[in-house]
């Protein structure tokens, strides 16, 4: 199975640049996600390895051959796109075969990759029936399907389940990451949605503006952010963040935010590089990063808040507090059952951790 390398990869539409000198390496079997918003650059990212658009510079590795300047037929691999693409006149069994066909393989052979494709999809009872017979699911496995029967070892998906409702995408999320458990193949997968890069890669990379910000797994996203376009990007509701000044004094160091008159106490965060005292930075902590009063105390240092709820979101098992600041409103994800009494208080108390805390330079965006 191959590794993937794109090696300064540079995409241009006229004076406009999509990807310049763009780097990444995905290993064998790895599931990496290309996560980002919309015009970020990783579905064209994705088309330049297909072979479905010219690379202007740079080089892509596919295990040991460079691919470049390869015909799509070549390169050892199977796309999803994220319409079906599937021909209507065509049976679920005719749009499994016609890619065979074309490759002119042997007949019996033809029917052994369908019949293993279509009991693995678990689609083998739909094989005469057309697309228009299907459901959204059914017709996503089949295109899934016509990918498994090339039995390729590197598959693209872009963006597969977006015409899904949110129950069979949930369902689909588990299918396809099934299938990557039991091939090994090496997939590439582009989505804008934070849930299905958290739950199915083994690592993904957050694009922005045609630049990678940061490749990692996805607790290494989450918990540590290179950036502040990552803390914001992913989770939802998203990071809070505060405006702070760094404050050194007799051994100590903090942050401290003026306009909430709240002091982030930092003596042990761990810093890649450190701030230096009246450096502006921004605090981040996430919501579900507050704990509640309960009557026990947490073993870590912690900062205790007491601020107005100014509304509450409850959806089942969950529920946010948005609680007030004098400089804008941060989410604190509370207990359900905690939410109903809430309502009628007049402040929450909550307690935040240090110790999940983020701290970033104000100017560059960078994690400090």
């Amino acid at each position: 199975m191959p590794a993937v390398e794109f090696r300064n990869i540079t995409k241009k539409y006229g004076a406009s640049t999509v990807l310049e000198k763009l780097n990444l390496k995905i290993d064998d079997g790895e599931f990496l996600v290309l996560l980002g918003p919309s015009g970020c650059g990783k579905t064209t990212l994705l088309n330049i390895l297909a072979g479905l658009l010219e690379v202007d510079d740079g080089e892509i590795y596919v295990g040991e051959r460079e691919v470049s300047n390869l015909d799509p037929k070549d390169r050892g691999l199977a796309m999803v796109f994220q319409s079906y693409a599937l021909y209507p006149t065509k049976s679920v069994r005719g749009n499994l075969k016609f890619g065979l066909s074309a490759r002119k393989l042997p007949s019996d052979q033809i029917k052994q990759r369908i019949a293993w494709a279509a009991k693995l999809l678990r689609i083998d009872h739909l094989l005469d029936r057309r697309p228009s017979q299907l459901s959204g699911g059914q017709r996503q496995r089949v295109a899934i399907g016509r990918c498994l029967v090339k039995q390729v070892d590197l598959f693209l998906f872009d963006e597969p389940l977006s015409n899904l409702d949110a129950k069979l995408r949930t369902e689909m999320r588990i299918e396809i990451k099934k299938l990557h458990n039991q091939l090994q193949n090496t997939v590439i997968y582009v989505t804008h949605d934070q849930v299905e890069a958290m739950t199915m890669a083994t690592k993904i990379a957050v694009m922005n503006k045609g630049i990678i910000q940061q490749v990692g797994t996805p607790d290494e996203i989450y918990d540590f952010p290179e950036n502040l376009f990552v803390a914001d990007f992913v989770g939802s509701p998203s990071m809070n963040m505060l405006d702070c000044v760094i404050d050194r004094a007799n051994d100590s160091v903090s942050a401290v935010d003026q306009c909430d008159d709240l002091v982030f106490e930092l003596n042990d965060y761990k810093w890649r590089q450190a701030a230096t005292n009246g450096q502006k930075v921004k605090v981040g902590f996430r919501p579900e990063h507050f704990l509640q009063l309960n009557g026990m105390q947490p073993a870590a240092k912690y900062l205790r808040l007491e601020r107005r709820a100014q509304f509450f979101e409850k959806s089942g098992r969950d529920a946010i507090a948005f609680l007030d600041l004098p400089s804008r409103t941060i989410a604190a994800r509370v207990d359900p059952p905690y939410a109903d009494r809430y309502r009628h208080e007049k402040v929450i108390p909550v307690l935040l951790p240090l110790n999940k805390i983020n701290v970033f330079d104000a100017e560059s965006g960078q994690r400090l």
